[in-house]
This record gives C-alpha cells, sequence and structure tokens, in this order.
C-alpha cells in the first residue's frame, strides 16, 4: 500500500555510518576494476615487443577484457538474487584479484589473454553489484547522493587511467599495471569481510534463465566486438563489423522478445523496467556515454597525432574533467535527493555541450590551457549527469527490481560507451579521407605527409568530429528532460 512522506522533500535522511561503510567498500573494490579499463590501453605497444607479436594479436589484451565484462553483467541480478550481493561482492573481487595476480605472471599472450578474460568476468559484476547493495540500502531519499559516490571511479578511470598506465610503462615493467591491483584489492577484500553484513535476502530457489544467458551475454559481447572493431579502424562493410554488431542486434533483440514473454523468471525482469523514470533516464545516459566517451577518445589522439605530444602528455589534457567532475558531484547528489534529477542532469548536459563547443574551435596552435579549460567546464557538467540519471532510474521502482534496473543500466552504458568510440573513430576516419588529399582515413598515414597543411587539415577533421558530439549530445537532452519529476510517495 502506498503511504505519503510527511516530511518535507529536505528533509531525507542522512548518510548514517552503515551506508558510509557500504560506500567505501564499494569504492575501494571498483575503482581498480574500472581503471583497469584504460590503464592497459597505453601499454598496447610494449606489450607487442615484449612478446614479439603483432598489434592485431596483443589487441585481444584489451578486447578480451571488455568483452568478459560485457558477458558478465548481465549474471548479475540472477546471482544476487541467489548467493546473495556479499556473496557475490567477495567472489568477483577474488576473481579479479586472482586474474590480476596471473597476469602479471603471463608467460606467453594465450596465458595473458586468458587470464584478462579471468579479471574481466570479475570485474563486470563488481559495479552492478556495488550499485545493487548501496540502491537497496540507500531508499528513495538518499539515492542521489550514494549515486555520486558509486560514480567516482566511473569518473576517474579514463582520466586517470592512462596516466598511471604511462607513468608505469614509462618507469617500471608493464607488469606492475597488474600487481599494483592487488594490495589495493586485497585491502578492498579485507573492508568487505569485515564490514558487510551478511547476506538475507537470497532465494535458494532462484533459478537461472539458461535461455537468457544464451541469448544476452553471446549478443552483448558480439555487439561490443563489432562497435570495437569499428573503434580500432575496421571498415564498416567489412565482415567482422557486420557479423558482430548483426548478430549482437539479433542476439539482444531475442533476448528482450524472450524476457517478456517469461515474466519474473527472465534473466532481466524487463516488465519491471518499463516505467518513465528508468527508460528517459537510461536512454538519457545511454547517449551521453556515446558523446562523453567519443569525447575522451579524440582529445588524446588530437594531442598525438595534431601536436606531436607524448602518450603521458595527451592523457593530462584529460585530468582537468577529473577534477571538475569531483567539484560538483558530492553537491549534484545532495541536490537530487531534494529536487530530483531532471534540471540537474539538464544543466550538466548543458555544460557539457558547452565544453564540445569550444573543442569545435581548436586550430593547430591552440594552447593547451584552452583545451584543458574545455575538459574543466566537460568534468563540471559530467559530475552533474552520472548521479543524477543513475538516481532517476530507480525512481518509482519496487525494492525488488533494484537488481534488474542496475543490470539493465550498466549494459546501456557499458554499450553506450562502445558505439560512441566507435561512431566518433568512423566520423574521424571519413573527415581525414575528405580533408586529407590522399589519405585513405588512417590517422598515421595522414600524420605522415609532412607538408604545411596537414597539421591544418587534420585539425578540421578533428573539429569536424566534435561537432558530431555537440549533436549527440542535443539528442540526449530529449529523454533528459523526459525525465520525471521527484515523487513524495513512499515505495510499497
Amino acid at each position: 500500500m502506498l503511504t505519503t512522506r510527511k516530511a518535507p522533500p529536505d528533509a531525507s535522511p542522512g548518510i548514517d555510518p552503515h551506508l558510509r561503510n557500504l560506500a567505501i567498500v564499494v569504492v575501494l573494490g571498483v575503482i581498480m576494476t574500472v581503471l583497469d579499463s584504460t590503464i592497459v590501453n597505453v601499454a598496447v605497444t610494449a606489450l607487442g615487443k615484449d612478446f614479439d607479436t603483432s598489434l592485431s594479436t596483443i589487441q585481444w589484451v584489451v578486447t578480451g577484457y571488455t568483452l568478459a565484462l560485457s558477458m558478465a553483467i548481465p549474471m548479475t541480478g540472477w546471482s544476487v538474487r541467489r548467493f546473495g550481493a556479499r556473496t557475490m561482492w567477495l567472489v568477483s573481487l577474488g576473481l579479479f584479484i586472482g586474474g590480476s595476480l596471473l597476469c602479471g605472471l603471463a608467460w606467453s599472450v594465450p596465458s595473458l589473454i586468458l587470464f584478462r578474460i579471468l579479471q574481466g568476468l570479475g570485474g563486470g559484476m563488481l559495479m552492478p553489484v556495488g550499485q545493487t547493495m548501496l540502491a537497496k540500502e540507500a531508499g528513495p531519499g538518499r539515492m542521489g547522493r550514494v549515486m555520486s559516490i558509486v560514480s567516482v571511479p566511473a569518473m576517474l578511470a579514463p582520466v586517470l587511467g592512462p596516466l598511471l598506465g604511462g607513468a608505469i610503462v614509462d618507469h617500471l615493467s608493464w607488469r606492475w599495471m597488474f600487481y599494483v591491483n592487488i594490495p589495493l584489492c586485497a585491502a578492498a577484500l579485507l573492508a568487505a569481510v569485515r564490514m558487510l553484513p551478511r547476506d538475507t535476502e537470497r532465494d535458494p530457489d532462484a533459478r537461472l534463465d539458461v535461455t537468457g544467458i544464451l541469448l544476452l551475454s553471446p549478443g552483448l559481447a558480439a555487439l561490443v566486438y563489432g562497435l570495437s572493431e569499428a573503434g580500432n579502424g575496421a571498415s564498416l562493410t567489412g565482415g567482422r563489423f557486420l557479423a558482430g554488431v548483426a548478430g549482437g542486434a539479433v542476439l539482444v533483440v531475442a533476448f528482450g522478445v524472450h524476457a517478456l514473454r517469461k515474466g519474473d523468471g527472465a534473466l532481466i525482469e524487463l516488465r519491471h523496467l518499463r516505467t518513465r523514470a528508468f527508460t528517459t533516464a537510461t536512454g538519457g545516459f545511454f547517449l551521453y556515454s556515446a558523446s562523453v566517451f567519443g569525447l575522451m577518445i579524440l582529445i588524446p589522439l588530437f594531442a598525438r597525432i595534431v601536436r606531436g605530444e607524448s602518450a603521458l602528455d595527451s592523457g593530462w589534457l584529460l585530468a582537468p574533467m577529473g577534477v571538475g567532475a569531483m567539484i560538483t558531484m558530492s553537491v549534484a547528489g545532495r541536490l537530487v535527493d531534494r529536487f530530483g534529477g531532471r534540471w540537474i542532469a539538464a544543466a550538466g548536459v548543458l555544460l557539457v555541450l558547452l565544453g564540445a563547443l569550444v573543442l569545435t574551435t581548436l586550430d593547430p596552435g591552440t594552447g593547451r590551457a584552452v583545451i584543458m579549460g574545455a575538459m574543466l567546464v566537460i568534468g563540471l557538467g559530467h559530475g552533474m549527469i552520472a548521479p543524477s540519471l543513475m538516481a532517476a532510474s530507480y525512481q518509482g521502482l519496487p525494492r525488488q527490481a533494484v537488481g534488474a534496473a542496475t543490470t539493465g543500466a550498466n549494459i546501456l552504458i557499458r554499450v553506450g560507451s562502445s558505439f560512441g568510440t566507435a561512431l566518433m573513430a568512423v566520423v574521424l576516419q571519413i573527415a581525414i579521407r575528405d580533408e586529407v588529399p590522399g589519405a585513405s582515413g588512417s590517422l598515421g598515414e595522414a600524420a605522415a605527409q609532412h607538408t604545411a597543411q596537414t597539421p591544418a587539415l587534420l585539425t578540421s577533421a578533428f573539429t569536424e568530429t566534435f561537432w558530431w558530439t555537440a549533436a549527440i549530445l542535443l539528442a540526449a537532452l530529449l529523454p533528459v528532460l523526459a525525465v520525471p519529476r521527484k515523487t513524495q510517495a513512499a515505495e510499497s
């Protein structure tokens, strides 16, 4: 039965010690797993040289991890129902630690790829399991604040990952990219054992939707693989891109049909998620993720190809984004709990759009201060968007639907970020082919021409691509503005 809250919107309960401890455990466990998604990217060349293998082969060290992450996420909802959130948290963190140690000890490329897959299977479930625990404990009155806390790793990963990876590759062995995870995640494991309460919500009779897992996990993996191939420069008419995207889309759609027919026993109970708040918030987050991850790929590429900067210097251009996000994130969480997420998220999108428009004005001689200033503005908006939309997606959902909502949102964000990376890479290739005479779309080939006009022509290609990111941000505003106002009705 629904009851009406007597307290005004600003009288929501504070963050009590139990919820604070839970948030600490989640952030400690998630931060290295999210960083690992980007930290290895800068070491691909070093790994190829060390193992004396081709770039296309060593790229599977990154791709295998990404695909494992994507395949593990759909298992989250069922595994939490069956075994309990605490148990799955400890198991996932243990898999990640074990995978990290084995990656550091890898003796060949196949062994490294295999251990990265193991690492990804553990890391893929940590974020959604952590979000599920926090969302259930916080309730609607504190959702914005806890979502701002759990957003910290996601905010920092794209910024700190390349910097940390570059520093390790420059001064240490690449193996330390994996060894560094072990003490930090071990501390997170000990904190979880001490601070997390024992599982009380578990259903031993919960049955795994085998048909659902056979449709959704391979479908997501194929979709992400196809998009990553486009992001790595594969032709849009090539077999790997078409097979991945088309095959993945068919399997994901088939899962949707299956889940709606099956109802409560489905791997992800889609019928619980057909609310305006969930569909608009996650739809906006999907488009926003596509745009902002595209931006974070383009900036380092611009610095390296057009300006000739090192990997570490290129990574520093993203650092202000993390600073900006940290400034607004905690304030945004409090405001979301008081007023709802719609207008805060919309203001954040407009700030990111402002930063993206600055990037459309770049020229080869633009100073680093301008780029870093634009990234600071983007970060200020980013810190407002993530907690707002994550909190809004849970609005009006019953407690038992939290796991399904968390899993569904994480899947959409994962696919959205892959889609954005692939789309911006393809748009940039086309722009280079149009702008640089004789270029096929390859960045390396275009930059290698060394003519007086090459930097200006390449810059023009980049600014055209930045306009695409701005257009996607405008599209993201539509679902964000459709997010319902915060309701004051308590959940049953």
